[in-house]
């Protein structure tokens, strides 16, 4: 065991809340939400930035020593990659989100180029006993912000707090947009908000901005030490996350689903579960074009019994968009950023 420098903490391992000096173990654990420390490796003139745990974005160069955690990532617009099932030092990974999740990477987009080189120093060490020498392998669950619940019967709910749920047909659809413009107007009417983003891989953007928004509370999957979410993971981790917002007194919840309906990280488990959906008041598609619009709404209601309510994203940024879908599929469209007060009345007449 040794001691060394962090020049960079991600936001991925924000439960840990790690300082600068740190002590690193030879034997590494190969299993997402172990935090490693590497060195950087590598120049890139795009995607070159980490979000540190307070949020804001730092540059990353190389030689710097990065704490990061262990993940997986299916992004289609950035980088894909796994936990490799074993890691040694001096190992070559690779930093595969802004978060700090670190794997091996399986696959890039050409519009972010190859990702940061990440050389294994050792596995970050935490000392959980007052004056003890011993010292744990750190993970991010180990120390989760949001106690645990398991509640009566299994995953259920006996609340009536209205959710509005946002789901996209992929990666940049305009999810967060609308859901910090419904949580502003929701505040507006004097409503207690609780946000949360129930699907994804870590990064605190968007909850940073839902709280910057107006949320009261606003919580992801990161709180409970969940890396990524998946089909195995994501319905209990969305259960969690609700009945902690419900608990502390949110009176209606903005709840989006990261990544779109058809990718790998739970949000078609998360549709098909009957407790979680039975709380949405208002399920609100964002899509990117018309052939999207339609497709999504399609699967809703073909695989899970339900059309929209609402469809925004780019594919409403003109009355193009918006006169096909309420013309030819018969949901109201409206786009969350040139008609914020539209979007807000409808959501004030459904809840």
């Amino acid at each position: 065991m040794k001691r060394i420098t962090l020049d960079k903490i991600s936001s991925s391992t924000k439960n840990i809340g790690l300082q600068r000096e740190v002590r690193i173990s030879e034997e590494i654990i190969a299993e997402s939400g172990y935090v490693l420390a590497g060195r950087i490796h590598g120049v890139k003139a795009t995607y070159n930035d980490i979000e540190n745990c307070s949020g804001r974005m730092i540059r990353l160069h190389a030689g710097d020593v990065l704490a990061g955690t262990l993940g997986h990532r299916d992004a289609l617009k950035g980088y894909s990659g796994r936990v490799p099932s074993s890691i040694r030092v001096g190992d070559r990974l690779q930093v595969l989100n802004l978060g700090g999740v670190i794997g091996e990477c399986t696959s890039s987009n050409p519009e972010v180029g190859k990702p940061f080189d990440f050389e294994v120093l050792g596995s970050i060490q935490i000392f959980p006993q007052f004056e003890s020498r011993k010292g744990e392998h750190a993970h991010v669950a180990h120390h989760s912000t949001l106690r645990k619940k398991t509640p009566s019967g299994g995953n259920s709910f006996q609340s009536k707090v209205p959710v509005i749920y946002i789901a996209g047909t992929c990666m940049h659809a305009g999810k967060t947009s609308a859901a910090v413009t419904i949580i502003r107007n929701l505040k507006n009417m004097g409503k207690k908000v609780g946000a949360c983003k129930l699907t994804g891989v870590s990064l605190l953007r968007d909850t940073l901005e839902m709280s910057d928004y107006g949320a009261d509370w606003a919580r992801s999957f990161i709180d409970l030490g969940v890396v990524t979410t998946d089909k195995e993971n994501a319905v209990s981790t969305a259960y969690q996350v609700m009945h902690s917002l419900i608990d502390d007194g949110a009176e209606v919840i903005v709840a989006e689903l990261g990544d779109g309906i058809l990718g790998t990280y739970g949000v078609k488990e998360i549709l098909a579960d009957a407790g979680l959906m039975g709380l949405k008041s208002i399920f609100l598609l964002c899509a990117n074009d018309p052939v999207g619009a339609w497709g999504g709404s399609e699967i809703l209601q073909k695989s899970y019994g339900f059309s929209p309510d609402i469809i925004s994203g780019p594919t409403t940024d003109n009355l193009a968009g918006i006169d096909y879908i309420e013309k030819e599929l018969g949901i109201r469209a409206i786009n969350a950023r040139k008609d914020s007060e539209g979007l807000a009345q409808h959501i004030g007449e459904r809840i």
